[in-house]
């Protein structure tokens, strides 16, 4: 009987900490981003390392404190084609998934848009946190996409491999 009791407890434990885990990845970190105009979308312009704000509504964004690449968000703009092309654009953006209670982010449909031409990224921000940059995409329709993505110093300190010179100073924590 006791060998029994103590595989029901084991079992009970291991579901436990399983649930948790998974509870914590999809939802517990993450929080909901309250809207700072002028802040939360804004695109380098070609040429410049200031970025612009741009005009939009609808916007809805999540973020975490354990990672700087969990920030998503979703908004809408009646910004053309025409007015974007003043903006920088990324090379091969590849959007990362969001969890799936935040219905308006599709990191698939986000990928497959920017690959046939529906929708154009842009440079939000360079270095939103040391090696991390702001990426936008905005579609032909208005729907418009935000999240991080590592840059080239990004990948390099957080790999391991000696970063350069190129990449600014670490911040002092």
């Amino acid at each position: 009987m006791t060998g029994k009791l103590l595989a029901i407890i084991l079992l009970a434990s291991a579901a436990l900490a399983g649930a948790g885990m998974y509870y914590l990845q999809v939802y517990g970190f993450y929080y909901d981003v309250a809207a700072r105009p002028g802040e939360d979308v804004v695109l380098l312009s070609k040429g410049s390392e200031i970025p612009e704000p741009i005009a939009y509504s609808a916007f809805q964004a999540i973020d975490a404190d354990s990672s700087p690449i969990r920030y998503r968000a979703c908004f809408e703009t009646e910004l053309t084609v025409e007015d974007l092309a003043a903006y920088q654009p990324v090379e091969n953006p590849e959007p990362l998934t969001a969890p799936g209670w935040f219905d308006c982010y599709d990191a698939v449909a986000i990928a497959e848009a920017l690959k046939s031409g529906q929708a154009q990224a842009f440079m939000g921000a360079k270095n939103i946190h040391y090696g991390v940059d702001r990426i936008v995409a905005v579609t032909a329709n208005g729907k418009g996409y935000v999240w991080h993505a590592l840059n080239n110093c990004g990948e390099k300190a957080y790999d391991g491999t000696v970063v350069g010179e190129e990449c600014p100073p670490r911040p002092e924590n």
